[in-house]
């Protein structure tokens, strides 16, 4: 009888102690998979970070009008608007003659002039030949190009572009502190180095 209470004795102890490594080792397993998981999360993480674009938060908008020069009636109101690196320019125009007009970013935000002179020449920071935008053989960062006034003098053209930005570092992109002018023709895209496009008849600074 008592062998077999030392027997039923040792057998409990044998499975106690068996149960108890078997829960330390659980509880390392567990610990090991935590600090796995916590490490995958850190590193996912870094990456997402290193991945994310640099104009991510940098979307902006500026809205500006334009005044008449040179004894013209010209008006008129323009909308940048720059959402994950690309720039949409939104411009509306008035009291313009029916027909062609060019349209330029000019190098200052200066309209105190008559004629308009006072914002410079074409914004042109990598030095290019005046031509028409996307030619291979040059073209001015500001050069638009032309849009139509239609026979009440009411006018109208979008672009798009990630050319430019709103305030960022780059000066060969940055178009804050240039002004925006219609001209009283249309751009020959060849003359230099504006064109030949004729008076400044409106004028508005880019100014955040």
């Amino acid at each position: 009888m008592k062998h077999k209470i030392l027997g039923l004795a040792i057998m409990t102890l044998c499975l106690f102690v068996s149960c108890k490594s078997d829960k330390k080792e659980t509880k390392a397993d567990v610990e090991d998979k935590t600090t796995e998981v916590e490490a995958t999360t850190k590193s996912s993480t870094a990456t997402q970070t290193r991945e994310k674009p640099a104009h991510f938060s940098d979307n902006r908008k500026l809205t500006m009008r334009l005044d008449s020069k040179s004894g013209s009636s010209a008006t008129g109101s323009v909308v940048f608007k720059q959402e994950d690196g690309i720039v949409t320019m939104i411009a509306v125009f008035s009291g313009l003659t029916p027909g062609e007009h060019a349209i330029h970013i000019h190098e200052k935000a200066d309209c105190s002039a008559d004629d308009g002179s006072s914002s410079g020449g074409h914004w042109n920071p990598t030095a290019e030949p005046h031509g028409k935008w996307g030619d291979a053989k040059g073209y001015h960062k500001g050069d638009i190009g032309n849009f139509i006034a239609d026979e009440n003098g009411h006018g109208t053209i979008t672009k798009i572009t990630d050319e430019w930005c709103i305030g960022c570092d780059d000066t060969n992109k940055n178009i804050v502190g240039k002004a925006i002018i219609v001209h009283q023709g249309a751009d020959d895209f060849t003359s230099q180095p504006s064109g030949a496009a004729g008076a400044r008849v409106s004028c508005g600074g880019i100014i955040e």
